[in-house]
């Protein structure tokens, strides 16, 4: 994937003295008082910025903040709290800059300003032609950073682009580039993908798409027990869409056809509660009764699974394979991650349950890549170009 990349700009002095747009993504959560909660994302910000004032730029930053409605301002859709925190970790004081998009404000090199939320401007959603000529004047560089709204066409994150001098992708945004063509466009193989969740069809375009591409597809959670149904299996009282089975067949089908596979449990822990304190017991995945809930997969599934991903060259992971959250049913979710980490594959994950289990189980540093944008990854795995990816690629050329 070509595009020009922010730190090679900084590296030849190419945004000295210049005026540099940075798209981030700040969209943190706040408490009812207007609190910032967890602030991972403007932490994940701050590369960015400081490479921009180390380089000499004059640095304006901005990002969306909840879901406000567009020309009409309210105080809790402000980006103050935000500047505020994002001072105190970079030790400076960064000045709020409201109705900014005609340019009536100035911005000196060595200094950083917080642009209000770009959401209130009228045209940002719909990236109105006139915002964007408007947007491109503003600035010598566009620096698109965000890669939670990639997948988004909208003015602060495509139409900028296309009208600023020069676009390029910020640090983050590179680095989920990087690790996305390395994942899915020239991947070392074997190829095995985990899609988990509760429903085959919110991610159908993502298994077909990647039934034609991944030498392995282990398939968690609901999905499983829909595939399982299509397998001739009984899963009694279990989450699954029998609707789809003739979809969920149809990628076991495509992926045969090409000698790769698409394995089905053989061993499952059921409960005749969806509780936490629910009664676990393994079962061969032929015994299950009619008042059964599988919520997990069993240990001999899991096992073999943990072989093939140690085998495998790369690794994509999608969703946790059964619930969790309850320490009876977290065992095929607990073995696949140790086994994600104990494998010299490539791995990227992606999705917020998956960061939640990455987490829980400690492997953050085990694997290859995590991605930071659960749409714009999904929409990465369907096998989609994302707006933003196409844009700077545009650019660059």
């Amino acid at each position: 994937m070509q595009f020009i990349r922010f730190s090679d700009l900084c590296a030849q002095g190419k945004a000295k003295g210049q005026r540099v747009f940075i798209r981030a993504d700040l969209n943190v959560p706040q408490d009812d008082a207007g609190n910032i909660t967890e602030d991972t994302r403007i932490r994940a910000s701050i590369p960015a910025i400081q490479m921009a004032l180390d380089a000499g730029a004059a640095v304006m930053v901005t990002s969306h903040l909840g879901r406000p409605t567009e020309g009409e301002f309210k105080p809790e859709d402000s980006l103050t709290p935000v500047a505020a925190r994002m001072g105190q970790l970079m030790n400076r004081s960064i000045r709020v800059v409201a109705n900014w998009v005609d340019g009536d404000f100035s911005v000196a090199p060595g200094e950083v300003v917080l642009l209000e939320n770009c959401r209130l401007n009228v045209g940002e959603k719909k990236n109105k032609p006139e915002l964007a000529a408007k947007l491109g004047k503003l600035c010598d560089i566009f620096v698109h950073d965000a890669f939670g709204t990639a997948h988004r066409a909208e003015g602060t994150t495509y139409g900028i682009a296309e009208t600023a001098p020069i676009a390029c992708a910020g640090p983050l945004l590179a680095a989920e580039m990087d690790a996305i063509g390395k994942a899915l466009a020239n991947p070392k193989r074997p190829l095995v993908a985990i899609v988990a969740g509760s429903k085959v069809s919110t991610k159908l375009t993502i298994l077909q798409a990647l039934a034609k591409n991944v030498d392995g597809l282990i398939v968690g959670g609901g999905i499983a027990n829909t595939f399982m149904l299509a397998a001739g299996l009984k899963i009694g009282k279990s989450l699954a869409e029998p609707d789809l089975l003739g979809e969920a067949t149809a990628v076991i089908e495509a992926m045969k056809a090409r000698g790769a596979e698409v394995p089905i449990p053989e061993d499952v822990v059921c409960a005749k509660a969806f509780a936490a304190d629910a009664e676990a017991t393994v079962k061969a995945a032929t015994d299950v009764a009619d008042d059964d809930l599988i919520l997990d997969i069993g240990p001999k599934t899991a096992a073999k699974l943990a072989e093939k991903l140690k085998q495998a060259g790369t690794i994509v992971w999608n969703g946790p394979v059964g619930v969790f959250e309850f320490a009876a049913f977290e065992n095929g979710t607990k073995v696949i991650a140790q086994a994600i980490a104990e494998s010299s594959a490539f791995s990227i994950a992606g999705g917020g349950d998956t960061l939640a289990a990455i987490a829980k189980y400690g492997i953050e540093k085990d694997v290859g890549y995590i991605s930071t944008g659960g749409g714009a990854f999904l929409e990465v795995l369907e096998g989609k170009t994302l707006p933003a990816f196409e844009v700077l690629a545009r650019r660059a050329a």
